[in-house]
């Protein structure tokens, strides 16, 4: 455990400042989640270093080594006192997030059909290194139009329905997008993978509900036990990861003019309201519009193949980022303030009763999607009133082991051959890729939830289970 570390309440530690900090570090998590992320706490402490912090820099219970911020990292930052905006805040696959959809069938009523299912999925599901799109785009108008437009331009283009935008963080899209802070080369990236999962932990999983914990919320949500979901987990793809090292390299050369230090090079940033800030935060915009719209493709793929091998459909439950910046309005010191709150994996998770959420959410709260790792349990969440860290909570499990520690401990067929023991139907995009997404590479979900609803940051909605997977 971290020398400086104090524990400060159930699931709570805090780093009292030190040198440069402005504000304390605090880390939701027990013991146990924290012994494996020590280099992660040391990047708590250097983000409440950054100009313009306020309230403290946070860790959730999945926290981990990242560029710059922790993953499970959250910051905001008031430009009126110079807060600046960190692409190490937000990370290089902007607006990787997780979207649920939810089947009118049971899990039971599913099973003659699943190998069916997951051999139609499996090809068209594009996935790997670079590889492939459900949308080839003719030109660079459409993009442009998913750049602006997200999730709501595919809807236009026939790629979905208006109930999935009403189920989707910001209706689809974000606002003040900038197409032209995006380079060309994340633009040569980017047109080529609209509707893919890429690489990685990315992936989408045929799921049942096991278990409801919160029956009213459930429903709310339009889940029930033992139905099937369909959960999928990717990003940005080539081109957030472009736009995120494009505006770190203008950052670095800017920071000097700005008179602004850091203790470490990998948050690089500048003012929220300066040239370079501006331009950042329009090409993310840009690139979360494109994440958005790269899982409303995905869903269509995934709606295709089940009404075709089971007759079934799939209604979206929700989709939410969890690498994001975004100008929030929270109370700090009992004073209301407009704030630039990074959440690096980490997902927003507003409470009942919230503006933000479309009406028939409102009394429920917002849903949380948290994927767990193969083989093992997924939950979904909702907000709570009053929660600390700006209504945020945890995105996943969070890594303990690096993919190539993961590899050396198994084998990608015999980690398949595991999880088809256990009635898992398992579609890889390779078998390397397979064994470094292991289970054991990843912390206990179920602690991790149980140290973010321990600390308030959120509530149990209900657990679901795997069936299925076509993995990235």
């Amino acid at each position: 455990m971290h020398a400086d570390l104090v524990e400060d309440g159930p699931y709570r530690f805090r780093i009292e400042p030190t040198g440069a900090m402005r504000v304390p570090g605090v880390l939701f998590a027990s013991r146990e989640l924290l012994a494996p992320a020590e280099n992660a706490i040391e990047q708590v402490a250097h983000v409440a270093a950054l100009p313009g912090v306020v309230e403290a820099s946070y860790a959730m219970p999945d926290v981990h080594l990242g560029y710059g911020f922790p993953i499970g990292g959250v910051a905001a930052t008031d430009p009126r006192e110079g807060g600046v905006v960190s692409p190490g805040g937000v990370g290089f696959d902007i607006s990787c997030g997780v979207r649920l959809l939810a089947a009118d069938t049971d899990a039971s009523g599913l099973a003659p059909a699943l190998r069916d299912l997951m051999d139609g999925l499996d090809p068209v599901i594009p996935r790997g290194m670079g590889k492939g799109a459900v949308w080839h785009l003719p030109g660079r108008r459409d993009l442009t139009g998913i750049l602006t437009g997200g999730a709501r331009y595919a809807v236009e283009q026939g790629h979905g329905n208006e109930r999935d935008l009403r189920r989707c963080e910001d209706a689809g899209a974000v606002a003040d997008a900038d197409p032209g802070q995006v380079s060309e080369r994340a633009v040569e990236r980017g047109a080529r993978q609209v509707g893919s999962l890429g690489s990685g932990n990315h992936f989408l999983e045929v799921q049942r509900v096991a278990e409801v914990y919160d029956a009213d919320a459930a429903g709310a949500f339009g889940l029930r036990p033992g139905q099937v979901c369909v959960m999928i987990h990717c990003g940005s793809r080539g081109l957030g990861h472009q736009i995120c090292t494009d505006h770190v390299r203008a950052m670095e050369a800017a920071m000097p003019r700005h008179g602004i230090e850091v203790p470490d090079r990998q948050l690089a940033c500048a003012p929220v309201d300066s040239a370079e800030g501006r331009a950042y935060l329009g090409a993310m915009a840009a690139a979360a519009n494109y994440g958005r719209a790269n899982r409303q493709l995905l869903t269509e793929a995934a709606r295709r193949v089940f009404r075709r091998v089971a007759g079934a459909r799939l209604d979206l439950v929700y989709d939410v980022s969890h690498n994001l910046a975004k100008l929030e309005e929270h109370v700090v010191d009992g004073e209301p303030r407009r704030l630039c709150v990074h959440r690096k994996g980490a997902t927003r998770a507003l409470p009942p009763g919230h503006p933000d959420l479309p009406p028939d959410l409102r009394e429920a709260g917002q849903p949380v999607l948290i994927p767990g790792t193969m083989g093992t349990s997924s939950y979904v969440l909702t907000g709570v009133p009053g929660a600390p860290a700006f209504s945020s909570t945890c995105h996943g499990a969070g890594r303990v082991q690096s993919r190539h520690q993961a590899a050396r401990g198994v084998g990608g067929r015999q980690l398949r051959a595991a999880l088809e023991e256990q009635g898992i139907a398992v579609r890889p995009s390779s078998w390397r890729g397979l064994a470094e997404e292991a289970p054991d590479a990843y912390k206990d979900v179920s602690a991790v939830v149980e140290a973010a609803e321990g600390a308030g940051l959120c509530r149990k909605v209900a657990r679901l289970v795997p069936l299925g997977v076509v993995k990235g």
